[in-house]
């Protein structure tokens, strides 16, 4: 009697848990799924963004020195100026969320007033070439930001493009080749230049458009006007040493890394200075004449209208600006002085600009 009472509560115990099991194994089954669904969603989310408390402060970079696709938020310039389809609040849209940021393969670091804006302007026709539109000023103003920083400014690029940006005052600033070459020795760097007695008087009628009380162009530009001394000291002089500040550049960078623009040639002859420009950017020839026309009035050529637009394209209201009339006796003394750095210049570079 005891034997069969606990032989049946056995097999009721048995049949109880046969009819569990399948109920057991759908939860392992129903876990197992949801775990893969879970782990593949986390996959799919961008990455974090990165902590700028990090070593160095520095994103780790790919081999081409680009930036990891969503690694980090727009910079304060960026926000101030954003991307073309960017969106109101600042983040790239879908549109403009393909490629990475990578530092510039080539800049524009010079000169002021010598068509620096012109050759970017006509560059950015290439499909090929993306730049900053805004002057960033990192190696010589802003380099205690760090190179992330700079970094953010850069546009977004995709395999086979080229980035730029272009601030002239780098060609002057003494620690800007130190600097640039901190972050690649590779760097393919533009010098615009121009007859450096015709610069300084453009750099002159800039700044006498933005302080009309200045003092006249004679009186800046000599030291002593009696004893024709020239005030080097004077920024709008100091510029036109270009194998000066050449020197300083070639201390770090080979003469193969530069590439001289002719300002005047920019404007006489757009499409074949450009070429060349294309050239010693490993470039194809894209931009030609079919791009230009002289436009009489401002006196430099325009861009004819791209598709979908309704006008040309020119630069702005601040370019072609009638110089003032300065007294001959002090062009003539300007050139005597630059005559010497001038030679030297055409020496170092291995082309004659044909300035005096």
């Amino acid at each position: 009697m005891g034997c069969s009472k606990w032989r049946a509560a056995f097999n009721f115990g048995l049949l109880k848990a046969q009819s569990r099991l399948p109920v057991f194994l759908t939860m392992i089954l129903l876990f197992t799924y949801l775990f893969y669904s879970l782990n593949g969603y986390c996959d799919s989310l961008p990455p974090p963004v990165f902590d700028h408390r990090s070593r160095n402060g520095v994103a780790p970079l790919d081999a081409r020195g680009a930036e990891p696709l969503g690694a980090h938020g727009a910079s304060p310039l960026e926000r101030e100026q954003p991307e073309k389809g960017a969106s109101p609040s600042g983040n790239i849209s879908i549109a403009n969320s393909f490629g990475s940021k990578k530092f510039p393969q080539a800049i524009i670091i010079g000169v002021k007033k010598g068509g620096t804006r012109a050759l970017l302007e006509f560059l950015r026709i290439h499909p090929d070439v993306r730049a900053v539109g805004a002057e960033p000023h990192f190696f010589d103003r802003f380099y205690d930001k760090g190179l992330e920083w700079y970094r953010n400014l850069m546009p977004r690029t995709l395999e086979g493009q080229i980035t730029m940006e272009k601030t002239p005052s780098y060609f002057i600033t003494k620690e800007a080749p130190r600097r640039v070459l901190s972050m690649s020795r590779h760097t393919k760097l533009i010098v615009v230049v121009r007859d450096p007695v015709t610069r300084a008087v453009s750099d002159y009628t800039q700044t006498l458009s933005k302080s009309p009380g200045l003092p006249t162009f004679r009186n800046l530009a000599f030291r002593n006007a009696s004893a024709g001394l020239i005030d080097t000291t004077w920024s709008a002089v100091r510029i036109g040493l270009y194998a000066k500040h050449l020197e300083n550049w070639l201390r770090y960078f080979p003469l193969s890394h530069f590439l001289f623009v002719s300002g005047e040639r920019l404007v006489t002859d757009p499409a074949g200075e450009m070429g060349r420009v294309q050239d010693f950017l490993g470039l194809k020839r894209v931009v030609s004449d079919k791009h230009f026309y002289f436009n009489q009035t401002k006196g430099f050529p325009c861009l004819k209208k791209p598709e979908g637009s309704s006008r040309p394209r020119c630069l702005g209201k601040s370019k072609g600006r009638p110089h003032p009339q300065i007294p001959s006796e002090v062009l003539l003394r300007l050139r005597d002085f630059y005559r010497p750095f001038n030679l030297k210049f055409y020496q170092m570079t291995g082309h004659d600009f044909g300035w005096n």
